[in-house]
């Protein structure tokens, strides 16, 4: 059994999906590990991991406008001292995720046809997120 570990860091320009699997899939090719388990874990507590379809934009689109919906800035929010945009950003990664995992075989990702790994932003303002990759297996 073999283990790697990676941060991968990720620049975001505001709330958002913004699709990382092309950077995770280099990483686990560029790895010793055929057969296995990724787990991608998101170091933060406003921004979250899904797995979606990355064939049409609109669906993006359509989460960004129901989170916006179910967890609106203008509400009133008793955590408020990092501005309007941090409470609504914690309740979107609680019903969302900070870690996900896809199985490997043949050293490829086990993604379905139109699937794709996104870092879910869920502050304003552009950040510097960290997932960090572990893969295990042989």
């Amino acid at each position: 059994m073999q283990q790697a570990l990676h941060h991968l860091a990720v620049k975001t320009s505001g709330q958002g999906l913004y699709e990382v699997t092309a950077a995770i899939r280099a990483w686990v090719a560029a790895q010793p590990i055929a057969t296995g388990l990724l787990t991608v874990w998101c170091q933060h507590t406003s921004a979250s991991l899904l797995v979606q379809e990355n064939a049409d934009p609109d669906v993006c689109a359509d989460l960004l406008a129901f989170f916006h919906r179910v967890a609106p800035e203008t509400a009133q929010y008793r955590h408020s001292a990092e501005g309007p945009d941090d409470m609504p950003a914690h309740i979107k990664a609680a019903l969302t995720q900070t870690h996900i995992s896809v199985p490997l075989q043949q050293n490829r990702l086990l993604l379905g046809t139109w699937q794709g790994i996104y870092l879910f932003e869920h502050r304003s303002a552009p950040h510097s997120r960290t997932l960090v990759l572990h893969l295990i297996g042989e």
